[in-house]
């Protein structure tokens, strides 16, 4: 049975979704003081992985996870090993909400790799977007300054691209493969893949981080199901655009944890990239709104 799409329930959803994430990326900076970028690389696919397992089996059943491009879930995997452990190394070394400005150019990234992956349109005013939120990039790194451009915030930006290449990629698992399938194998193939790397800098873990590691891997298992529950009530365009209010979240987590929020630099940069991403969901809306609609589905 179809699940009824209402803006409220969506809305709601989307806004808890956030808050996971965001939780989950706490947690993930407190890891960082303890454990090298790999190793909380492979914690945070473990942990999520059996809350994941769960709700897939007693949801969609065991069939719904059976892959059918298994190059593109390795690739994701590769992905994911990239963009969270790049994320951990910048998160150790500076605040959560610098990071999560520098990681918000990722949907810039995803409109621009559009054209040479899919083969997409990007027309001039979408090109003016992205080249905007890459000036509030630069204005939040600073070049020149004291910071200068930091390798944190190259590692963040690599982040951010290795996030965008993987968004290209589920584009095109999602004509074989269903989501469910595409949490639980990019989950285990990075799971085991940082793991394997991890192995030669492996730090023994600490019994008092368990309670740490396993609430990171919940919240990042329930970060993900609000998002499939918000993608089914309601209309991407009118949710996505909610991504943004992780800002809000972590510059509470910076606040309450490490008693820092964020500079004149960073609020400004954040405000260049977020109008920038806005305008850019606005106008592919509206790009999407002025396609003739199929005679039929495909």
């Amino acid at each position: 049975m179809p699940t009824p799409r209402s803006p409220l329930p969506a809305i709601a959803w989307m806004v808890a979704a956030v808050a996971c994430f965001s939780l989950m990326d706490a947690g993930m900076k407190l890891l960082s003081a303890h454990y090298p970028p790999l190793q909380v690389t492979m914690l945070r696919g473990a942990a999520s992985l059996p809350f994941v397992l769960v709700w897939v089996l007693a949801t969609a059943g065991p069939r719904s996870i059976v892959p059918v491009r298994w190059g593109l879930h390795l690739l994701r995997g590769v992905l994911g090993m990239v963009m969270i452990g790049c994320f951990v190394y910048g998160l150790k070394r500076m605040p959560l909400s610098t990071a999560y400005t520098l990681y918000f150019v990722a949907p810039l990234l995803v409109a621009a790799l559009s054209v040479p992956l899919l083969g997409e349109h990007v027309g001039p005013r979408r090109w003016t977007a992205i080249g905007i939120g890459l000036v509030g990039v630069v204005v939040v790194l600073r070049p020149g300054v004291d910071g200068l451009i930091s390798l944190p915030g190259l590692m963040v930006l690599l982040a951010a691209t290795a996030y965008a290449v993987a968004a290209v990629t589920v584009s095109l698992l999602t004509r074989t493969d269903t989501p469910q399938a595409m949490v639980v194998w990019f989950l285990l193939f990075m799971a085991i893949g940082a793991g394997v790397l991890a192995i030669p800098g492996w730090v023994p873990l600490q019994g008092g981080h368990a309670w740490l590691i396993a609430g990171m891997g919940l919240a990042g298992a329930l970060g993900q199901i609000a998002l499939t529950q918000a993608f089914l009530r309601g209309e991407a365009s009118m949710i996505a655009p909610l991504e943004y209010s992780g800002l809000v979240w972590v510059i509470g987590w910076d606040w309450l944890l490490w008693q820092t929020l964020p500079d004149t630099w960073t609020w400004t940069g954040a405000g260049i990239i977020v109008a920038s991403g806005l305008y850019l969901l606005r106008r592919e809306r509206i790009r999407k709104a002025d396609r003739p609609l199929p005679l039929e589905r495909p």
